[in-house]
């Protein structure tokens, strides 16, 4: 990757989508209990690299499985206290994990690309300047989130998504080359 105008000293705070980044993602489905969550292959090791390169980290993810009836919003918490427990326990926990269980329409608040969760964040975190951040996600509506508050997009995956500045494989190529 060429980083000639970027130089990663410069970013503190890393926002990072948990489905098909952190996670992999279930094809037309949502994981609704611990036992279907399978991390990405590298995602632990990658959290674990970007723990010491960020002042924070923050996972924002949508999850409309809950306004669905699809699974109730206790079972989402059990998830993300599995998720943070095991991240905690390989030195990669999370600052916060945002999550937002609206369903996607033109009223959306918290829901990505709404801002909603990054104000959330920068409320429980008044340092953060989404100037200094970095949003990785999978999704166009990650990219749009980032873009809209500034931050540098990153997207991973399969393809090069819209607005985002790089594109990497998965956060474990990225961990590999962002380099401080």
């Amino acid at each position: 990757m060429n980083y000639q105008n970027t130089n990663p000293k410069h970013y503190t705070t890393l926002f990072l989508d948990r489905d098909g980044v952190i996670n992999r993602k279930l094809d037309n489905d949502y994981i609704k209990s611990w036992n279907a969550f399978e991390f990405e292959t590298g995602a632990l090791d990658a959290l674990k690299t970007l723990r010491k390169q960020f002042k924070r980290i923050c996972i924002v993810t949508n999850q409309q499985g809950v306004a669905k009836g699809l699974m109730t919003e206790s079972q989402l918490m059990d998830i993300h206290r599995e998720l943070h427990a095991t991240l905690k326990a390989h030195y990669a926990a999370p600052d916060a994990i945002y999550y937002a269980t609206e369903l996607q329409s033109d009223t959306m608040q918290f829901r990505k690309p709404a801002p909603g969760m990054a104000y959330s964040a920068l409320h429980d975190f008044p340092e953060i300047d989404f100037k200094t951040s970095i949003m990785i996600g999978d999704s166009d509506s990650d990219m749009i989130f980032g873009h809209q508050l500034g931050m540098l997009c990153i997207s991973v995956g399969k393809k090069k998504l819209h607005h985002a500045q790089y594109h990497f494989s998965s956060l474990f190529e990225f961990s590999q080359n962002w380099i401080l």
